[in-house]
C-alpha cells in the first residue's frame, strides 16, 4: 500500500474528439506542495476539475488517499478542500457566519464546527476580522478566508487555482508564507501562472501544454535547469569568437553587446579558471566572469517550444 494522497493515472478529458488533457499520470505525497503550470489553454483548468471531482475524466481515474473519484465520489471529495480562482464568497455575511456556514457544508459534526472555524481563522490570521462583513475586508484578507474554508475541514488534499491573482506585494507575500504553512500538514496543489511563485512556495513542479505535461520534477531541477552550463563573461578587450573557442572545455561561444561573451562548456567540464589565466595572458581586460542563469520564463518557453517541435 502506497502514501499517496493524489494519484492521476492516465487522465484523459476529450472535447469534440480533441485531447484537450491526454494521459496525464503523476501522484503527491503529504507534505508535498506541487506547483502546476501551463499557459492558457493548456489543459490546466480542466485538469483541475478533474481531480476535485467537477468534471468526469472520458479516460483514466484519479484517486484521493487510495479512495476512486469514479466510484466513491462523496467519500473521495470529503478529502479535498478546494480555492478556485472565483473565490466562493458570499460577502454579505460575516466571517464567522460563512465559515460556519463552510464547515456544515463540509459536514464538520455540530459539536466540532466551534473549534473548526476557531482553528481556521487562527491559521489565516482572521482571527481579528470574526465580525466584519466579508464585502468590507480587503483583496488579501478575502483570499484569506477563502483559504480557510477549503482546510476548515482538515483535509488530505488542498486544492488553490491562481491563490495571489489580484494581491498586491505584501499581501502575495503573506499568501505565500500562509501556503507554506498549510503545506506542513496537508498536501498542496496550486494551479498558477506565476513562474516565481512556483519557486518560492512548492517543492515539486508541473508544467503542462497542449494537455501533455512536458516537466515533472522537483524545484530543485528545474532550478538547476537555470543555471545550466553557459558563462557570462566581460571583457575590455574581446578577442576573436575563435581564440574563446580553443580554451580547453568550451564547446560554443558567442559575442554580445557592449564586450560581453556567453561560453557554453562540456558537461563536467570547469572551464573558468582557464578563462580567466588566458583573459590575463592576452589582455582581454576580463572585468566580470559569472554564470549565465536562464530566467524560469525562458526554461518554460524551451519546455513548451520543446514539445511543439516533438509534434
Amino acid at each position: 500500500m502506497n502514501n499517496y494522497t493524489v494519484e492521476a493515472i492516465e487522465l484523459t478529458r476529450l472535447y469534440g474528439g480533441n485531447e484537450a488533457v491526454s494521459n496525464v499520470n503523476f501522484t503527491l505525497s503529504k507534505g508535498e506542495v506541487l506547483g502546476f503550470l501551463g499557459p492558457n489553454g493548456a489543459g490546466k483548468s480542466t485538469t483541475m476539475k478533474m481531480l476535485t471531482g467537477n468534471l468526469a475524466p472520458s479516460r483514466g481515474s484519479v484517486k484521493i488517499c487510495g479512495v476512486d473519484m469514479m466510484e466513491n465520489p462523496k467519500e473521495a471529495k470529503a478529502l479535498i478542500g478546494y480555492l478556485p480562482e472565483m473565490r466562493p464568497l458570499y460577502k454579505e455575511l460575516t466571517v464567522d457566519e460563512y465559515l460556519v456556514m463552510a464547515a456544515r457544508l463540509h459536514r464538520v459534526s455540530t459539536k466540532h464546527i466551534k473549534s473548526a472555524v476557531e482553528n481556521a481563522k487562527e491559521r489565516c490570521g482572521l482571527g481579528h476580522m470574526s465580525k466584519r462583513l466579508i464585502e468590507n475586508l480587503s483583496n488579501g484578507y478575502q483570499q484569506r478566508v477563502g483559504i480557510a474554508q477549503a482546510i476548515i475541514h482538515k483535509p488530505m488534499v488542498v486544492i488553490l487555482d491562481e491563490p495571489t491573482v489580484g494581491l498586491d506585494p505584501i499581501q502575495i507575500r503573506d499568501i505565500r508564507a500562509l501556503i507554506r504553512e498549510v503545506g506542513g500538514e496537508h498536501s498542496v496543489i496550486i494551479s498558477t501562472h506565476i513562474l516565481p511563485e512556483v519557486e518560492m512556495v512548492c517543492d515539486r513542479v508541473q508544467i503542462i501544454d497542449k494537455g501533455k505535461l512536458v516537466f515533472n520534477g522537483s524545484i530543485d531541477v528545474l532550478k538547476r535547469q537555470r543555471v545550466g552550463n553557459k558563462l557570462l563573461i566581460g571583457l575590455r578587450n574581446p578577442p576573436a569568437i575563435e581564440d574563446v573557442l580553443k580554451i580547453a572545455g568550451v564547446s560554443e561561444a558567442e559575442s554580445l553587446e557592449s564586450g560581453m561573451v556567453r561560453v557554453r562548456f562540456a558537461e563536467g567540464a570547469t572551464p573558468a579558471e582557464d578563462i580567466v589565466q588566458a583573459a590575463v595572458q592576452q589582455g582581454w581586460g576580463l572585468y566580470q566572469i559569472a554564470p549565465d542563469q536562464t530566467s524560469l520564463e525562458d526554461v518554460f518557453v524551451q519546455l513548451t517550444y520543446q514539445e511543439q517541435a516533438a509534434v
